[in-house]
């Protein structure tokens, strides 16, 4: 493993502040960064202080004022060529990510492999950051939109996916024309020092400005000085929605925007007509994959009545099938939760569940001959939708209950506070179409026959509700790093008003 993170750049002790080509260990205290494989010290970090913060903000800002005016298809090869030293780190990088938060090697892989997939996206999108043109009531008049950059953009995330949402939020800011400040998860340093270090390359063969990147490790008041600062002005951020609310509220208390993608809760629903073939890995992905640490878990399953107890006795025998250990041997499904904490949170819930009548009928239990953070994947049965199920529980705990109508599955599935991800297993295209429709899903994803779990890039992501509103990566979702502009040309001899005012004097 040593071998791995000196591949990456990464010493004994690192530097917790970077703006790109300067880094330094910061005045803030040393953090150190365990493994929840086995409990061993990877390294430590010097992190940055709100000092640290200010000058790596302040070299942003200087940034910026040269990186926008690179026209948009030079700043996509830039992103190009970030995208190629992905590909050259991506085992490097990928075991790293499993290491040091704990999914599995696979999951790792893909994470880093969603770095290289965002960078093609944010490539072609340089050339697409299209406009429009309209026709004015005026005569011998022009209108038309326009997008400027917006300059610098912050990003928070958090320790479930510790690079690739960064990236999702980095790629297509850069090719927008922004600068970027990253503070990453506390609990995930290392990986996002990695990246820094990955894309120093870089930056310094094409000579670029100082600050287009930049990274603060630091604690929560580093991503509180982030959403009050007037020079941030997008701060994106991903992670509960207990700290999106108060993003949300500093950055609008100076009128500034925000892009919040916050806790999801996610269900899925089996109707009578479901291929069983295609639920159970859907439901088992999406229940146990990164320890049920992915807001996209599939939480909740909704399952019609009379084939439920079918639908539970696969389950648990598929459960019975998952490997659980070390996520850097290939051959593991599913690793540990990220710390001791989130043991104990894993803890209390399935007792909550239990004093509130739900039955555990698979897992529930602790497993310390393999270490301190691995739990078992557990599946609960409910009678109705207790508390502790509306409540989004970091944790692969999976609730199961009935339901007679599909109005009523949509309805359950529909009342918890979160909004993210969302999926329904049904061979009838009317229920297909109807939990698709207005009256159905009201999530920001809604499937049909593939789980609520494992998002592709080209889509916008996030949800409604607590989940925050804001969408991230594919699609139209570079609007959000950009601002509009309508101009209206005159190209004729006169000035008429619009709506046909007279202003003569």
């Amino acid at each position: 493993m040593k071998e791995t993170l000196f591949n990456l750049g990464i010493k004994p002790t690192n530097y917790g502040v970077s703006t790109g080509l300067q880094s330094w260990k910061g005045e803030g205290p040393e953090i150190s960064s365990f493994s929840p494989t086995n409990d061993t010290l990877i390294g430590s970090i010097g992190t940055g202080t709100i000092s640290d913060y200010d000058k790596v903000v302040t070299k942003a800002q200087e940034a910026f004022l040269s990186w926008r005016l690179v026209p948009a298809p030079k700043r996509g090869e830039i992103v190009r060529q970030m995208g190629e030293a992905f590909r050259k780190n991506k085992q490097d990088l990928g075991r790293l990510v499993s290491y040091e938060m704990g999914k599995s090697l696979q999951e790792g892989l893909g994470e880093v492999q969603e770095i290289i997939d965002i960078c093609d996206f944010a490539v072609g999108l340089s050339r697409q950051l299209y406009g429009l043109t309209m026709h004015s009531e005026r005569p011998s008049h022009r209108m038309y939109e326009q997008w400027h950059p917006l300059g610098v953009i912050g990003i928070i995330s958090s320790f479930n996916f510790p690079v690739a949402v960064w990236s999702w939020n980095t790629m297509i800011a850069w090719v927008c024309g922004n600068t970027c400040v990253w503070k990453p998860s506390e609990k995930t340093p290392l990986s996002a020092l990695a990246c820094q270090n990955i894309i120093l390359t870089v930056l310094k063969e094409n000579d670029l400005p100082e600050g287009l990147s930049g990274l603060v490790i630091g604690d929560a008041t580093i991503g509180e000085a982030m959403a009050k600062d007037h020079r941030v002005a997008l701060v994106s951020a991903t992670g509960s929605t207990r700290m999106g609310k108060s993003v949300g509220q500093n950055v609008a208390a100076r009128m500034g925007k925000y892009l919040l993608e916050l806790g999801g809760n996610n269900a899925i629903i089996i109707t009578d007509t479901a291929d069983l073939k295609l639920v159970i890995p859907g439901v088992v992905f999406g229940a146990v994959g990164t320890a049920g640490q992915r807001c996209t878990t599939t939480r909740r399953l909704i399952v019609h009545n009379s084939i439920k107890e079918k639908v539970v006795i696969v389950l648990k025998s598929a459960y019975a099938q998952l490997k659980i250990g070390d996520p850097l041997d290939s051959g593991n499904h599913v690793g540990p939760l990220i710390d001791k904490n989130a043991v104990e949170i894993y803890k209390s819930a399935i007792e909550t569940a239990k004093m509130d009548g739900g039955k555990v009928v698979y897992g529930g239990n602790l497993l310390p001959d393999l270490g301190e953070c691995y739990v078992e994947p557990t599946i609960i049965e409910v009678e109705k939708q207790i508390l502790v199920v509306c409540t989004e529980t970091f944790a692969p705990i999976l609730y199961v209950i009935g339901y007679d109508i599909l109005e009523e599955a949509i309805r359950l599935q529909n009342e918890v506070p979160q909004g993210l991800s969302s999926a329904i297993f049904t061979n009838a295209i009317k229920d297909a179409e109807r939990f698709l429709s207005v009256e159905g899903s009201d999530c920001g994803i809604a499937n049909v026959n593939i789980g609520t779990s494992g998002a592709e890039i080209g889509g916008a992501f996030g949800g409604e509700k607590e989940t925050g509103g804001g969408r991230e990566s594919g699609s139209d979702a570079w609007k959000a790093y950009m601002r509009r502009q309508t101009n209206t040309i005159n190209y004729g001899d006169s000035l008429p008003l619009a709506q046909g005012i007279k202003f003569d004097f």
